[in-house]
């Protein structure tokens, strides 16, 4: 029988070969592609070494934040968030010029990650309040992408907001209609693309109107759309359901079902601390001396004892609620908003009665995407937040690689166009 160091290296290589050619994981295990082939078929020396090598290069491949090759097209990035969509679209050829996000704590993360060279709007319905304001505040750009609100259409945010007695989907009128400030920047700026993305019960938030208020109004911008929900667990160990809206203001070949998805899928021990002295210390959220960590992240023994109470309970009452209980070989639920509170839907065993932990941000950064060197510069409180409400970098990178060939051609096409005028 295998040992579990081993099931783990062999994932680990499964997924790496499916970012990368045998040569660079080759070249990354300082080995040949031949003993790579071997490794796969029987036993791996050195498991250990060998999982946390290709879990290291999964993680910083590609490593920088800012994108150094010269950008192919250019994008705007609205409800930006801490720039989860701008490192996807940045890594597959773009270069973002404008940028708007309400949230202070966001906007401190995102400028402290990318440095970008313009300002950061803050509430985006100041400049669409007229068409002449958005030809003078935002440029020219070939894609717009946002990640609209989604706690008005949310699940969570609908249940909440109805056991208040509040409005939710487009009758939130804090957040709910900022998708018609989208429409109203698409009218004026008239980009070759777009991409949306929002929760998966969008689609069936108010018995399906909502959606088909966004698809009918998309289309009469002249548009024409796609969609799909994606699960992001192909990328990383987590369910996480999103639904994704691509359009392109001239007919292209494009559908959604042309973004590519892993084959294989990683478990939790691919974004976990291991507590071995295999990885570099990063305090708050390791410590000395093999960047265990910190026992802030441990659960109380009310908390714990609360929370087994509380399943048990409904458990009883044949419902479903309570928190989830993971190893390492596990797949996460969807890592929310909520976090922060008590970290129940992702609790980490410790192994034995130990009490479980909850993740540190960085795990939670891996877990949505994230290289390791995207600075965390706000509380643990905040993270959790941010993450929670971000977008799957790796999955928004693969819709955007299947984007971009169709993108490119519009371009070209507007160009040849505008030096064909400019002859007549």
């Amino acid at each position: 029988m295998r040992s579990t160091d081993e099931m783990q290296a062999k994932e680990a290589l499964r997924v790496a070969y499916a970012r990368f050619s045998r040569e660079e994981v080759a070249r990354e295990l300082d080995t040949d592609e031949k003993t790579l082939v071997r490794w796969m078929d029987g036993s791996i020396p050195r498991p250990r070494f060998v999982w946390h090598a290709v879990s290291n290069l999964l993680r910083q491949v590609p490593a920088r934040v800012e994108t150094s090759t010269a950008p192919e097209f250019t994008f705007v990035d609205l409800f930006a968030g801490i720039g989860g969509t701008r490192l996807a679209f940045q890594r597959a050829g773009g270069q973002c010029v404008f940028t708007s996000e309400y949230d202070k704590y966001c906007v401190k993360t995102y400028q402290a990650n990318f440095h970008p060279d313009h300002d950061v709007v803050g509430d985006i319905r100041k400049i669409t309040v007229a068409d002449d304001v958005i030809r003078e505040h935002i440029p020219d750009h070939d894609v717009l992408v946002a990640g609209f609100p989604c706690q008005p259409f949310s699940i969570a945010g609908v249940s909440k907001k109805n056991s208040l007695g509040r409005l939710h989907g487009f009758e939130c009128k804090t957040q709910g209609t900022l998708f018609f400030d989208i429409c109203e920047i698409l009218k004026v700026k008239r980009p070759s693309a777009f991409m949306l993305e929002n929760v998966r019960n969008l689609k069936s938030h108010d018995r399906g109107n909502t959606f088909r208020i966004i698809m009918d109004s998309l289309h009469e911008l002249g548009y024409e759309v796609d969609y799909k929900v994606i699960d992001a667990r192909p990328w990383v160990p987590q369910h996480r359901e999103r639904v994704f809206i691509v359009g392109f203001r001239q007919p292209t070949a494009f559908t959604m079902d042309m973004v590519s998805v892993p084959k294989s899928t990683v478990t939790l021990a691919s974004i976990l601390h291991p507590e071995d002295g295999s990885e570099t210390v990063e305090e708050p959220f390791t410590c000395f001396p093999n960047a265990a960590v910190s026992s802030k992240y441990t659960l109380t023994s009310h908390l714990w004892s609360y929370l087994r109470n509380y399943k048990k309970k409904h458990e009883a009452a044949g419902n479903g609620f309570g928190y989830g209980l993971v190893t390492t070989a596990d797949v996460a639920r969807t890592l929310s908003a909520r976090y922060y509170k008590d970290g129940s839907e992702i609790l980490i065993s410790r192994g034995g009665r130990k009490v479980p932990r909850r993740l540190t941000p960085r795990e939670c950064a891996r877990l949505m995407g994230f290289p390791d060197n995207f600075k965390i510069p706000v509380s643990d409180t905040q993270a959790y937040k941010q993450f929670g409400n971000s977008v799957v970098v790796d999955v928004v990178e693969a819709v955007a690689r299947a984007m971009r060939p169709h993108v490119l051609a519009l371009i070209e096409a507007s160009k040849h166009s505008a030096q064909v005028a400019m002859r007549v």
